[in-house]
């Protein structure tokens, strides 16, 4: 049976190579002819084709099975998935540290804290817990002291019991995770919406009702793959753009 033919890529050795492989492997599945076959190579074919091990090489396929672009069956072979859903966002790898440079820099004023049931719409980080601490953090800019984006997050409860409020004050609850109540951060994933100001934004922020705002939420994970915090953040649209850069070589 004829097997799809990716392109070929040119390894960058900043990144990671799985996930180099994953993504140019992507770009083939999802700019494929309708006549191409559906039936990828097999993983040692794959990995001679990149240039990697078959171990780097199975990692990157597990993340376009966990995608939904192809799916493997035992002693059949892989598959590309022809209905897969082509709007699936692509994961773009940082350094937890950027994040960390990211919401620093400003004056914090916390508004409140305490216990909550989990949210509905936060159940799927949750899922083992019925309670979560929360923190709502007010930044502002140290210059001129107007408001840029007001925060909450939603933390473990096991977590929240080792947090000094005041530590909240100086640094990004990411800091105080890692640095000081020693979280074993592995990633933190970041999903940034347009939104209109609803009236406590409005208030907050000191904009209009319905004023564009960026609505930005990150969950930061374990070692274990374990949700350790939810940071839901609405930023001041006339203050604020996200930009990646990715690098060509």
């Amino acid at each position: 049976m004829t097997s799809f033919a990716p392109d070929s890529i040119v390894l960058n050795r900043k990144l990671p190579l799985w996930y180099q492989v994953s993504q140019s492997l992507r770009a083939s599945i999802l700019g494929r002819s309708p006549q191409d076959p559906l039936r990828l190579p097999t993983e040692e074919q794959l990995a001679g084709h990149y240039g990697v091990s078959v171990l780097t090489m199975r990692q990157a396929l597990k993340e376009l099975e966990d995608e939904g672009l192809i799916s493997r069956h035992r002693r059949r072979g892989t598959f590309i998935e022809p209905h897969a859903r082509r709007g699936s966002p692509v994961r773009l790898l940082g350094s937890v540290d950027a994040i960390v440079a990211q919401q620093s820099g400003m004056t914090t004023e916390l508004l409140d804290h305490g216990s909550t049931p989990v949210p509905s719409e936060l159940a799927e980080y949750f899922t083992d817990v019925r309670e979560v601490s929360t923190y709502h953090r007010l930044r502002s800019d140290e210059k001129t002291g107007e408001p840029t984006n007001h925060a909450r997050n939603y933390v473990r409860p096991e977590l929240a019991a080792r947090i000094d409020l005041d530590d909240l004050v100086r640094w990004p609850m990411t800091k105080v995770l890692r640095d000081v109540v020693g979280a074993d951060i592995s990633r933190i994933t970041d999903t940034v919406e347009a939104r209109l100001a609803d009236p406590e934004t409005s208030k907050l922020l000191q904009v209009p009702l319905l004023s564009p705002i960026l609505h930005y939420t990150g969950v930061t994970y374990d070692v274990d793959g374990r949700p350790l915090d939810v940071a839901v953040i609405h930023y001041r649209g006339d203050r604020f753009s996200f930009t990646v850069t990715l690098d060509a070589t």
